[in-house]
């Protein structure tokens, strides 16, 4: 099963919360996403009149699609509970917070599903302390497999 992961996601932000939400997409969409042909590129997601959408999400086209073939930036609803909507949305209201897709994969059901997680933007200081961090276990591991 495929699992398409947005590190930049966890470079840029400091992730605070995480939830698995359910995508609204088209039979082609689902057909590239099985294909890992995703770009998270500057995608994110809003609220709108309650409902959690996705935006700058890139599902490149199928490549055996006819006519019928889905645009690759359209903007995507997603499937979450009312309750997790009104607790994000409360959160997204105070200053620095966004939602950004984390990870796409397919269920063991066969669905496409998409991690989404509520973050602050990090400062430059904080992208140096990741990098620092990520070496020093890389390094760390590194040592122990000798």
């Amino acid at each position: 099963m495929a699992e398409l992961k947005n590190r930049s996601a966890f470079y840029e932000y400091a992730i605070e919360d995480k939830l698995v939400a359910g995508m609204v997409l088209t039979g082609t969409e689902i057909k590239s996403i099985r294909e890992g042909r995703v770009s998270f590129n500057d995608a994110f997601c809003y609220f709108s009149k309650g409902e959690l959408y996705l935006k700058s999400l890139h599902i490149a086209e199928y490549s055996h699609g006819t006519y019928a073939n889905h645009d690759p930036l359209r903007e995507r609803k997603l499937l979450l509970q009312r309750k997790e909507l009104r607790k994000w949305e409360k959160k997204l209201q105070e200053r620095g917070y966004t939602i950004v897709p984390l990870r796409i994969f397919i269920n063991e059901k066969g669905l496409a599903k998409i991690e989404v997680g509520l973050g602050k933007g990090k400062k430059l200081h904080d992208k140096r302390d990741s990098i620092k961090q990520r070496e020093a276990d890389r390094e760390l591991r590194r040592n122990f497999k000798l």
